[in-house]
Protein backbone atom coordinates (compact mmCIF):
# COMPACT_ATOMS: atom_id res chain seq x y z
CA UNK A 1 0.00 0.00 0.00
CA UNK A 2 1.02 3.75 -0.85
CA UNK A 3 2.48 5.95 2.19
CA UNK A 4 -0.60 8.19 3.78
CA UNK A 5 0.33 11.92 3.01
CA UNK A 6 -1.35 13.40 6.23
CA UNK A 7 -1.28 17.04 4.74
CA UNK A 8 -3.08 15.63 2.03
CA UNK A 9 -5.41 13.81 4.01
CA UNK A 10 -5.99 16.95 6.65
CA UNK A 11 -6.70 19.20 3.62
CA UNK A 12 -9.46 16.97 2.13
CA UNK A 13 -10.55 16.15 6.10
CA UNK A 14 -10.95 19.73 6.76
CA UNK A 15 -13.70 20.71 4.31
CA UNK A 16 -15.91 18.27 5.55
CA UNK A 17 -15.13 19.20 9.31
CA UNK A 18 -15.75 22.58 8.50
CA UNK A 19 -19.32 21.25 7.33
CA UNK A 20 -20.34 19.50 9.96
CA UNK A 21 -18.89 22.05 12.53
CA UNK A 22 -21.07 24.59 10.13
CA UNK A 23 -24.37 22.56 10.76
CA UNK A 24 -23.68 22.75 14.55
CA UNK A 25 -22.91 25.98 15.25
CA UNK A 26 -25.82 28.48 16.02
CA UNK A 27 -26.21 30.43 13.15
CA UNK A 28 -29.78 32.72 13.45
CA UNK A 29 -30.37 35.92 14.38
CA UNK A 30 -31.26 37.80 17.26
CA UNK A 31 -30.09 40.00 20.29
CA UNK A 32 -27.00 37.14 20.86
CA UNK A 33 -25.84 37.16 17.60
CA UNK A 34 -22.58 38.72 17.55
CA UNK A 35 -21.98 35.74 20.29
CA UNK A 36 -22.84 33.40 17.72
CA UNK A 37 -20.11 35.15 15.28
CA UNK A 38 -17.50 35.08 17.45
CA UNK A 39 -18.22 30.97 17.78
CA UNK A 40 -18.26 30.81 14.40
CA UNK A 41 -15.04 33.14 14.05
CA UNK A 42 -13.21 30.95 16.50
CA UNK A 43 -13.97 27.38 15.37
CA UNK A 44 -14.30 27.84 11.54
CA UNK A 45 -11.40 28.91 9.21
CA UNK A 46 -7.23 28.54 9.75
CA UNK A 47 -7.35 25.42 11.93
CA UNK A 48 -5.73 21.69 11.28
CA UNK A 49 -8.11 19.99 12.42
CA UNK A 50 -5.54 17.60 13.59
CA UNK A 51 -7.72 16.49 16.90
CA UNK A 52 -10.55 15.98 15.22
CA UNK A 53 -8.94 14.03 12.20
CA UNK A 54 -7.06 11.43 14.96
CA UNK A 55 -10.82 11.02 16.51
CA UNK A 56 -11.51 9.84 12.64
CA UNK A 57 -8.37 7.57 12.39
CA UNK A 58 -8.77 5.92 15.82
CA UNK A 59 -12.25 5.43 15.07
CA UNK A 60 -12.25 4.14 11.61
CA UNK A 61 -10.32 1.18 12.73
CA UNK A 62 -13.51 0.25 14.49
CA UNK A 63 -15.69 0.27 11.70
CA UNK A 64 -17.75 3.44 13.35
CA UNK A 65 -19.75 5.40 10.86
CA UNK A 66 -18.45 8.87 10.07
CA UNK A 67 -21.77 10.88 11.02
CA UNK A 68 -20.52 9.87 14.53
CA UNK A 69 -16.66 10.10 14.63
CA UNK A 70 -17.54 13.22 12.85
CA UNK A 71 -19.79 14.48 15.69
CA UNK A 72 -17.50 13.79 18.24
CA UNK A 73 -14.36 15.25 16.02
CA UNK A 74 -16.37 18.38 15.90
CA UNK A 75 -16.79 18.30 19.75
CA UNK A 76 -12.94 18.13 20.56
CA UNK A 77 -12.60 20.60 17.63
CA UNK A 78 -14.99 23.17 19.77
CA UNK A 79 -13.04 22.31 22.94
CA UNK A 80 -9.77 23.08 21.27
CA UNK A 81 -11.18 25.88 19.60
CA UNK A 82 -12.63 27.19 23.39
CA UNK A 83 -9.41 26.34 25.22
CA UNK A 84 -6.95 28.65 22.43
CA UNK A 85 -9.81 31.50 22.71
CA UNK A 86 -9.09 31.87 26.39
CA UNK A 87 -5.34 30.94 26.17
CA UNK A 88 -5.38 34.47 24.04
CA UNK A 89 -6.62 36.49 26.82
CA UNK A 90 -4.82 39.30 28.80
CA UNK A 91 -5.42 37.69 31.68
CA UNK A 92 -3.39 34.43 30.32
CA UNK A 93 -0.97 34.35 27.27
CA UNK A 94 -2.17 37.86 25.48
CA UNK A 95 -2.03 37.28 22.10
CA UNK A 96 -3.00 38.81 19.59
CA UNK A 97 -3.06 36.46 16.52
CA UNK A 98 -4.17 33.01 16.02
CA UNK A 99 -4.50 30.86 13.16
CA UNK A 100 -3.10 33.88 10.78
CA UNK A 101 -5.74 36.42 12.14
CA UNK A 102 -6.47 38.03 14.87
CA UNK A 103 -7.44 36.41 18.55
CA UNK A 104 -11.29 36.26 18.89
CA UNK A 105 -10.83 39.18 22.09
CA UNK A 106 -9.20 41.41 19.23
CA UNK A 107 -11.69 40.79 16.46
CA UNK A 108 -14.36 41.43 18.66
CA UNK A 109 -13.69 42.03 22.61
CA UNK A 110 -12.51 40.41 25.80
CA UNK A 111 -16.25 39.93 27.05
CA UNK A 112 -17.43 38.47 23.55
CA UNK A 113 -14.49 36.25 23.39
CA UNK A 114 -15.29 34.81 27.42
CA UNK A 115 -18.64 34.43 26.32
CA UNK A 116 -17.58 32.48 23.00
CA UNK A 117 -15.28 29.88 24.76
CA UNK A 118 -17.94 29.28 27.42
CA UNK A 119 -20.59 28.75 24.86
CA UNK A 120 -18.19 26.59 22.52
CA UNK A 121 -17.79 24.39 25.77
CA UNK A 122 -21.15 23.43 26.63
CA UNK A 123 -22.17 22.86 22.97
CA UNK A 124 -19.71 20.58 22.63
CA UNK A 125 -21.07 18.42 25.76
CA UNK A 126 -24.50 19.02 24.06
CA UNK A 127 -23.15 17.59 20.59
CA UNK A 128 -21.90 14.60 22.63
CA UNK A 129 -25.19 13.77 24.84
CA UNK A 130 -27.37 13.80 21.80
CA UNK A 131 -28.25 10.14 20.48
CA UNK A 132 -26.75 11.42 16.57
CA UNK A 133 -23.43 10.97 18.62
CA UNK A 134 -24.19 7.12 19.12
CA UNK A 135 -27.36 5.22 19.87
CA UNK A 136 -26.00 3.76 23.19
CA UNK A 137 -26.37 5.81 26.22
CA UNK A 138 -24.00 4.41 27.99
CA UNK A 139 -21.47 5.33 25.08
CA UNK A 140 -22.38 8.70 24.68
CA UNK A 141 -21.86 9.05 28.77
CA UNK A 142 -18.81 7.73 28.83
CA UNK A 143 -17.82 10.22 26.06
CA UNK A 144 -18.86 12.71 28.01
CA UNK A 145 -17.17 11.52 31.03
CA UNK A 146 -13.64 10.47 29.41
CA UNK A 147 -13.64 14.38 27.86
CA UNK A 148 -14.38 15.92 30.89
CA UNK A 149 -12.01 14.31 32.70
CA UNK A 150 -9.22 15.13 30.04
CA UNK A 151 -9.91 18.85 29.93
CA UNK A 152 -10.33 19.67 33.62
CA UNK A 153 -8.27 20.05 36.94
CA UNK A 154 -6.58 16.91 36.29
CA UNK A 155 -6.49 17.52 32.52
CA UNK A 156 -6.04 20.45 30.54
CA UNK A 157 -7.05 23.15 32.85
CA UNK A 158 -4.15 21.91 35.39
CA UNK A 159 -1.75 21.81 32.88
CA UNK A 160 -3.05 25.66 32.37
CA UNK A 161 -2.55 26.59 36.09
CA UNK A 162 1.46 25.01 35.50
CA UNK A 163 1.96 26.67 33.24
CA UNK A 164 1.04 30.05 34.62
CA UNK A 165 2.44 29.07 38.08
CA UNK A 166 5.95 28.64 36.33
CA UNK A 167 6.77 31.79 34.20
CA UNK A 168 9.84 32.99 35.11
CA UNK A 169 10.72 30.03 37.21
CA UNK A 170 13.11 27.61 37.13
CA UNK A 171 11.44 23.96 36.78
CA UNK A 172 13.23 20.46 35.59
CA UNK A 173 11.95 18.12 32.66
CA UNK A 174 9.80 16.72 35.18
CA UNK A 175 7.33 19.57 35.70
CA UNK A 176 7.62 20.89 31.80
CA UNK A 177 6.75 17.42 31.18
CA UNK A 178 3.61 17.04 33.54
CA UNK A 179 2.76 20.41 32.08
CA UNK A 180 2.53 19.17 28.29
CA UNK A 181 1.29 16.22 29.25
CA UNK A 182 -1.97 17.98 31.00
CA UNK A 183 -2.61 21.19 28.78
CA UNK A 184 -1.60 19.23 25.26
CA UNK A 185 -1.83 15.35 25.98
CA UNK A 186 -5.23 15.26 27.69
CA UNK A 187 -6.91 16.24 24.39
CA UNK A 188 -4.77 14.27 21.96
CA UNK A 189 -5.33 11.60 24.36
CA UNK A 190 -9.18 11.27 24.21
CA UNK A 191 -9.20 12.29 20.74
CA UNK A 192 -7.63 8.83 20.07
CA UNK A 193 -9.55 6.61 22.62
CA UNK A 194 -12.85 8.37 21.46
CA UNK A 195 -12.44 5.48 18.30
CA UNK A 196 -12.24 2.97 20.92
CA UNK A 197 -15.39 4.19 22.90
CA UNK A 198 -17.30 4.67 20.03
CA UNK A 199 -16.67 1.30 18.69
CA UNK A 200 -17.09 -0.53 22.07
CA UNK A 201 -13.48 -1.91 21.70
CA UNK A 202 -12.21 -4.34 24.19
CA UNK A 203 -10.20 -3.14 26.95
CA UNK A 204 -6.54 -2.77 25.74
CA UNK A 205 -7.31 -1.40 22.79
CA UNK A 206 -8.45 1.34 24.72
CA UNK A 207 -5.74 1.54 26.51
CA UNK A 208 -3.16 1.49 24.07
CA UNK A 209 -5.06 4.29 21.90
CA UNK A 210 -5.02 6.33 25.02
CA UNK A 211 -1.26 5.90 25.83
CA UNK A 212 -0.55 6.51 22.18
CA UNK A 213 -2.53 9.56 22.47
CA UNK A 214 -0.91 11.56 25.78
CA UNK A 215 2.52 10.26 24.03
CA UNK A 216 1.47 11.80 20.77
CA UNK A 217 0.50 15.35 22.77
CA UNK A 218 3.38 15.12 24.49
CA UNK A 219 6.15 15.20 21.26
CA UNK A 220 3.02 17.58 19.63
CA UNK A 221 4.41 19.98 22.70
CA UNK A 222 8.05 19.91 21.90
CA UNK A 223 7.68 20.33 18.63
CA UNK A 224 5.56 23.22 19.22
CA UNK A 225 7.83 24.65 21.71
CA UNK A 226 10.76 24.19 18.84
CA UNK A 227 8.82 25.92 16.53
CA UNK A 228 8.70 28.56 18.97
CA UNK A 229 12.24 29.33 18.18
CA UNK A 230 13.16 28.06 14.76
CA UNK A 231 9.71 28.40 13.10
CA UNK A 232 8.28 31.06 10.55
CA UNK A 233 5.32 33.76 12.16
CA UNK A 234 3.86 33.21 8.75
CA UNK A 235 3.85 29.94 8.67
CA UNK A 236 3.14 29.23 11.91
CA UNK A 237 -0.38 32.16 12.17
CA UNK A 238 1.05 33.18 15.41
CA UNK A 239 3.68 34.42 17.13
CA UNK A 240 7.03 32.89 17.51
CA UNK A 241 9.74 33.70 20.55
CA UNK A 242 6.60 34.15 22.76
CA UNK A 243 7.28 31.58 25.16
CA UNK A 244 11.13 32.80 26.02
CA UNK A 245 9.96 36.44 26.48
CA UNK A 246 7.10 35.32 28.33
CA UNK A 247 9.55 33.24 30.18
CA UNK A 248 7.50 30.27 30.38
CA UNK A 249 8.85 26.65 31.30
CA UNK A 250 9.81 24.53 27.73
CA UNK A 251 11.70 21.99 26.74
CA UNK A 252 13.73 24.09 24.42
CA UNK A 253 14.78 25.85 27.47
CA UNK A 254 15.87 22.72 29.73
CA UNK A 255 17.29 20.34 26.92
CA UNK A 256 18.21 22.85 24.60
CA UNK A 257 17.45 22.68 20.83
CA UNK A 258 19.47 18.86 19.98
CA UNK A 259 18.21 17.66 23.30
CA UNK A 260 14.63 18.43 23.14
CA UNK A 261 14.97 17.04 18.98
CA UNK A 262 15.94 13.37 20.75
CA UNK A 263 13.61 13.74 22.91
CA UNK A 264 10.97 14.29 20.95
CA UNK A 265 11.59 11.19 18.72
CA UNK A 266 12.55 8.77 22.13
CA UNK A 267 8.64 10.17 22.89
CA UNK A 268 7.23 9.18 19.22
CA UNK A 269 8.62 5.95 19.19
CA UNK A 270 7.07 5.33 22.58
CA UNK A 271 4.00 6.00 21.18
CA UNK A 272 4.46 4.45 18.07
CA UNK A 273 5.13 0.55 19.95
CA UNK A 274 1.28 1.34 21.61
CA UNK A 275 -0.07 0.70 17.89
CA UNK A 276 1.97 -2.78 17.43
CA UNK A 277 -1.31 -4.69 18.67
CA UNK A 278 -3.33 -3.22 15.76
CA UNK A 279 -0.94 -4.08 12.83
CA UNK A 280 -1.73 -2.88 9.81
CA UNK A 281 -5.46 -1.03 11.29
CA UNK A 282 -2.69 1.11 12.75
CA UNK A 283 -0.91 2.72 9.63
CA UNK A 284 -2.74 5.95 9.67
CA UNK A 285 -2.22 6.49 12.98
CA UNK A 286 1.49 5.75 12.30
CA UNK A 287 1.45 8.49 9.42
CA UNK A 288 -0.01 10.69 12.02
CA UNK A 289 2.63 10.14 14.59
CA UNK A 290 5.27 10.71 12.16
CA UNK A 291 3.75 14.02 10.62
CA UNK A 292 3.87 15.23 14.22
CA UNK A 293 7.41 15.05 14.26
CA UNK A 294 8.02 16.43 11.04
CA UNK A 295 5.39 19.81 10.88
CA UNK A 296 6.53 22.91 10.59
CA UNK A 297 3.31 24.72 11.58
Amino acid sequence: MGTICVPDELSGFSGQMEGVLAALLPSQRGPEEKLYEAMSYAVLGGGKYLRPYIVETSASMFGVPAAQRRRVGAAVEMIHAYSLVHDDLPALDDDDLRRGKPSCHKAFDEATAILAGDALHSLAFETLAEPDTHPDTGVRADLAATLAAAIGPRGMVGGQMIDLESEHVAVGADVATRLARLKTGALFSFSATAGAILGQAHREAREALQTFGSELGLAFQIVDDLLDVEGDEAALGKKVHKDMTAGKATFISILGIEGARREVRRIADSALANLEMFGERGRALRAIAEYVLKRDR
